[in-house]
C-alpha cells in the first residue's frame, strides 16, 4: 500500500496543472467493482468474438485455400489464403481513423457497441459464400469484400476495448484488469481453434472441404448478438465522462484539435505505441496465425496433431497471461515488456530448432517457449498501450497507431513469413523474424516511462473505495507540506546578497 501511494503521489503533479491547483476528495474516481467486472467482461468478449474468426481462418487456412483459389500448388493456395487475411489488415487504420475520433468525440460505449456486431456481420458472412467450383472468381472476391468488412470494424475495437478498461480499472490494478482483455483473446482463438479441431476429427476431409468448414462462421452471429446486448448494457467510463463535463465547461467556439495536430504533438507516443504493438503483434500472429500452417505444410504434421498442440499451449497461455497481469502491477511495465523482449531474442532460435525436430515432444516445447515468452507482451500491453495518451485523444491515437503498427507488421506477419521461407528454403525464418521485432520492441521500452499503479495522464486517481481514498489524499497533503517546509527552510538559509 505504501509502495502504492507513492506512486500515485509521484504522478498526480501532471494532474493537478492540467485540471486543478489542489486535489479534493471529489477529484479522486472510486470505482464500482460491479460495473468494472461488466465493463471488462464485455470488451474482453468483443475481443474474444474478433480472435474467434482468426482462430477459425487460420486452423482452417488450408481448406479455405481449396475452396476459394483455383487448383495450384499447396503453398501458393496458402500465400493466397495469407493474402486475403492480410488484406484485412491493410485496412484496419481506416477504420481506426474513423472509429478512434469517434469514440473520443460521442463515447467510447457506443463505437464497441457498433463494431461488435459489424465484425459479427463480416464473419458470418464468409460462411455463405459459395466456392470458387461455383462461382468462379467472385468467390475470392466476396471472401475479400467480407474480409474488409472485418478488418475495418476490428480497426476500431482493441484501441477502444482497451482504453475502455483501462478507464474504468482502478490504479492499482490496471495491470491485472487489462490482461483479462488478452485472456478474451485466447479464450476466443481457442473455442475457434476447438471447433476446427472437433471437426477435424469427427468428419472426413471431404466434408470439411465441402461445408464442415462454415460451421464455426455461422456461430459468429450469436456470438455477436450476445455481445451486443452486454455492451449496451454499459455505462460509459468515469474518466470519460468527468473529460465530457470538463469539455462542456469550454466556450463552444473554441477550436476542436484536428486529426493532424494530434498527431504533431503526440508524435512520440505515437511512435513508442507502434514500436510496442509491431513487438506484441509480430510474436502473436506468429504463433497463432502462421505456426499452425507451418507445421502442417512445411514441417509435415497432421492437421489434427498440429490443431491439438496449440491448442494446449493457448490454453496454458490463458492462465499465465493473468498471472503476468498481476505482476505487471507490482513488478512495472517496463521490465515485464523487457524480460519478454530479452528472451525472444535469445531463445526465439532454440524455440525454432525445437519445432523443426518433428517430434511432438520437441514441437511442444519450442512452441510452449514462444507462447510463454508472448505471456509478457499480452498480460501487460492492454494496460501499458492506453497509458501513452491523454484523455481526450486516447481512443483516436491508440486506435491509430495500433492500427498501422498491426497493418505493416503483424498482419503481414503470416504472409511475408510464408514468402521468405518459399523462397529461401530455411525453416529458421520466422525465428529471426521474431528477434528482429523483439530487438525494435526492446529499444521502445527503454524510451518509456513507467506507469504501474500511476493514474492515466490527464485523469484523476482512481481507486477501490473511500477510505483508499482518503488515505491517498492524506499521503498528497503530507507529502505537499513537507515540500512547502523544505522550500522554506531553503529561502531562510538562502545568503543575502
Amino acid at each position: 500500500m505504501k509502495d502504492s501511494m507513492e506512486s500515485h503521489t509521484s504522478h498526480i503533479k501532471f494532474w493537478r496543472k492540467r485540471n486543478k491547483p489542489e486535489l479534493t476528495l471529489d477529484d479522486i474516481t472510486i470505482v464500482d467493482r460491479k460495473m468494472l467486472n461488466r465493463a471488462v467482461g464485455a470488451a474482453a468478449l468483443g475481443n474474444a468474438m474478433e480472435w474467434f474468426d482468426f482462430g477459425v481462418y487460420s486452423f482452417l487456412a488450408v481448406t479455405i485455400g481449396h475452396v476459394f483459389f483455383p487448383s495450384g500448388s499447396a503453398s501458393a493456395q496458402l500465400i493466397a489464403t495469407f493474402a486475403t487475411f492480410a488484406a484485412a489488415f491493410l485496412i484496419r487504420p481506416l477504420g481506426g481513423l474513423v472509429f478512434g475520433p469517434l469514440g473520443d468525440k460521442i463515447g467510447r460505449q457506443k463505437v464497441l457497441a457498433f463494431t461488435m456486431i459489424m465484425m459479427a456481420i463480416g464473419t458470418f458472412s464468409i460462411g455463405l459464400i459459395p466456392s470458387y467450383s461455383s462461382i468462379g472468381i467472385a468467390a475470392p472476391i466476396l471472401l475479400l469484400v467480407a474480409r474488409l468488412v472485418q478488418g475495418f470494424s476490428t480497426g476500431g475495437e482493441y484501441g477502444g476495448a482497451a482504453t475502455f478498461i483501462a478507464e474504468y480499472s482502478t490504479d492499482k490494478r490496471r495491470g491485472f484488469m487489462g490482461s483479462w482483455l488478452e485472456f478474451g483473446t485466447l479464450g476466443g482463438y481457442l473455442l475457434g481453434a476447438g471447433l476446427v479441431t472437433g471437426l477435424t476429427a469427427f468428419i472426413t476431409p471431404q466434408q470439411l472441404l465441402d461445408w464442415g468448414w462454415r460451421i464455426p462462421f455461422y456461430i459468429a452471429a450469436p456470438l455477436g448478438l450476445f455481445g451486443l446486448y452486454i455492451r449496451l448494457k454499459l455505462e460509459e467510463t468515469p474518466a470519460f465522462q468527468k473529460h465530457m463535463e470538463k469539455q462542456e465547461q469550454i466556450e463552444d467556439n473554441k477550436p476542436r484539435q484536428t486529426l493532424f495536430e494530434m498527431l504533431r504533438k503526440y508524435w512520440r507516443p505515437m511512435l513508442q505505441c507502434i514500436g510496442l504493438v509491431l513487438l506484441f503483434n509480430v510474436s502473436n500472429y506468429m504463433l497463432t496465425s502462421y505456426m499452425p500452417s507451418y507445421l502442417t505444410s512445411v514441417l509435415g504434421l497432421s492437421e489434427l496433431s498440429g490443431l491439438m498442440l496449440i491448442m494446449v499451449v493457448m490454453f496454458i497461455m490463458m492462465p499465465m497471461t493473468l498471472l503476468l497481469g498481476f505482476w505487471n502491477d507490482r513488478l512495472g511495465r517496463k521490465p515485464v515488456l523487457l524480460a519478454g523482449a530479452v528472451g525472444l531474442i535469445v531463445l526465439s532460435i532454440p524455440a525454432l530448432m525445437l519445432i523443426g525436430q518433428g517430434g511432438i515432444v520437441g514441437v511442444f516445447c519450442g512452441l510452449m517457449l514462444l507462447g510463454v515468452l508472448h505471456t509478457f507482451f499480452s498480460g501487460t500491453m492492454p494496460s501499458a498501450l492506453p497509458a501513452l495518451f491523454t484523455t481526450n485523444t486516447r481512443y483516436s491515437a491508440l486506435a491509430i497507431g495500433f492500427n498501422i503498427s498491426v497493418s505493416l507488421f503483424g498482419g503481414t506477419t503470416p504472409l511475408i513469413t510464408s514468402w521468405l521461407v518459399s523462397e529461401t528454403g530455411s525453416v529458421m525464418v520466422p525465428a529471426y523474424y521474431l528477434m528482429g521485432a523483439a530487438l525494435i520492441g526492446a529499444i521502445t521500452v527503454f524510451t518509456l516511462k513507467e506507469t504501474a499503479r500511476k493514474p492515466l495522464i490527464g485523469s484523476a486517481p482512481a481507486v477501490e473505495n473511500k477510505e483508499e481514498a482518503k488515505k491517498l489524499l492524506k499521503k498528497i497533503r503530507l507529502r505537499k507540506k513537507k515540500r512547502e517546509d523544505e522550500d522554506a527552510s531553503l529561502s531562510n538559509n538562502t545568503p543575502t546578497q
